[in-house]
């Protein structure tokens, strides 16, 4: 008779979701700690210390390295030389995943170039610690992020059936505030560790955190599986049609109109961080606030948190007809990222020490401006791009802040040139530019979007 009271045990979920989800998450967020971490830290890391005399000699292979540099940028300064150099390591972030994804689907599988990834990027952190290998940590840095970065997201979408499509949302949801979590610790705690124990305490702390994310993944590696559920990739393409052509190619249009606005976005872990440093009063009572902190947490932050105020402000919208559509939303993300730079513009020309309101208010107006514009981009992209090339365009539109970040290093280096407050000015008039194009082009993509969508 007890046999007719037994129940099969409940299936462990990961909130409702597969239990592999969880190890995927906790993994982005520690490897997302550790690079917001690192990032918050590098160019004032380079600028003032690693850089300057007594240091800079000691770099493996930096006077070949300085000497490429400056036969394609000319005389580089102290700063300016950090500038391109974090333009180019956080460009670079952005670029390799296109690779990491080939070499996963065509060598080693997406769990190897996981772990590979992880193991790189863990080995990179840990050569951080010395000024000899700083170069060599980059490289691996950035050689583990493309194998990591991009097969990590894949393996969230190969969770979930084909017509799963509610649960994928939900899925990429968890992944995605994962993500933000690890954006937000990152700067604050490495930022404190670099402050009161020295930068390679604060590197430290970001390479331990990347080994949890390696131990993370084990631990969940019999849960992944390799390939995409569903026979439907592996049918024949069909040729695209000219409706499509003119949809692929309005995607390319409009990833172009979002390169101002991320060039003004990115700029405030570059020269941001060396204006706050100089000019910001830091001091609450006997305590200096880290300036990595303002490195892209409070605006990671902002990003979560008026995510759900956003949805209510659209939702309001389109039952009074108004909603805004996708070109308007990205328009409006830059138009926002003009404002915030034009709050440090307008607090550079004021004389005397600035509050730390001023960024502050820079970031939580930068971190609403990207949930309009970048959200807003992908899901235009997963929305309209021909099912056989949504994945290669994803990585397109990823490829959008290699070019922002590469530029960003170039523009920093004007800085030591121009007054703060001509900077920037000069930044929002970026951004601003980006709104404008959004604005111009608005109807003509539109329209083309939507003779896609019929």
């Amino acid at each position: 008779m007890a046999e007719a009271t037994m129940t099969l045990p409940r299936a462990r979920t990961f909130f409702g979701q597969p239990p592999a989800l969880g190890f995927l998450a906790f993994t982005e967020a520690w490897e997302r700690f550790s690079y917001y971490g690192m990032t918050s830290l590098l160019v004032l890391y380079m600028s003032q210390a690693l850089f300057m005399p007594g240091h800079i000699g000691h770099v493996a292979g930096f006077a070949a390295y300085r000497a490429g540099l400056e036969a394609v940028f000319g005389p580089m300064s102290t700063l300016g030389l950090a500038s391109q150099t974090y333009g180019l390591y956080t460009g670079l972030v952005y670029l390799t995943p296109v690779f990491g994804g080939l070499i996963a689907d065509r060598l080693i599988g997406r769990r190897g170039a996981v772990v590979a990834g992880a193991i790189l990027m863990s080995g990179g952190h840990i050569a951080m610690a010395f000024d000899q290998s700083f170069l060599l940590a980059l490289v691996l840095l950035i050689t583990g992020c493309g194998l990591l970065k991009g097969n990590i997201s894949t393996q969230v979408g190969q969770l979930y059936a084909e017509d799963d499509a509610a649960g994928r949302t939900r899925g990429f949801s968890i992944f995605s505030m994962a993500i933000n979590v690890g954006a937000v610790a990152g700067p604050l705690t490495c930022g404190l560790l670099a402050q009161l124990y020295g930068w390679h305490v604060g590197f430290g702390l970001a390479g331990a955190l990347m080994l949890m994310a390696l131990a993370t993944y084990l631990a969940g590696y019999r849960h992944l599986t390799e390939s995409a559920r569903g026979p439907a990739a592996r049918e024949p393409a069909a040729p695209l049609d000219a409706r499509q052509k003119r949809a692929i190619a309005a995607l390319f249009v409009v990833m172009a109109i979002t390169i101002p606005h991320s060039i003004a976005f990115y700029q405030n872990t570059n020269i941001g961080l060396i204006w706050i440093n100089a000019h910001v009063d830091l001091m609450a009572g006997n305590f200096r606030m880290p300036t990595a902190w303002f490195g892209g947490a409070m605006d990671s932050f902002i990003s979560i948190a008026c995510v759900p105020f956003l949805f209510a402000l659209w939702r309001w919208q389109a039952r009074h007809g108004g909603e805004p559509g996708e070109i308007a939303k990205i328009g409006v993300g830059a138009a926002l990222a003009a404002i915030a730079n034009l709050v440090l513009a307008v607090s550079a020309a004021l004389s005397g020490p600035v509050s730390p309101l001023v960024p502050a208010a820079y970031e939580i107006i930068l971190g609403v401006a990207f949930i309009w514009q970048w959200p807003t981009l992908l899901a235009l992209v997963s929305r309209v791009a021909p099912q056989r090339l949504k994945s290669t365009l994803m990585g397109v539109a990823f490829l959008t802040l290699f070019v922002s970040n590469t530029v960003i290093g170039r523009i920093g280096a004007l800085y030591e040139h121009m007054s703060p407050a001509q900077f920037w000015a000069m930044n929002a008039a970026i951004a601003a530019s980006g709104a404008v194009l959004a604005v111009l082009l608005r109807v003509p993509l539109g329209r083309v979007f939507a003779e896609d969508g019929k």
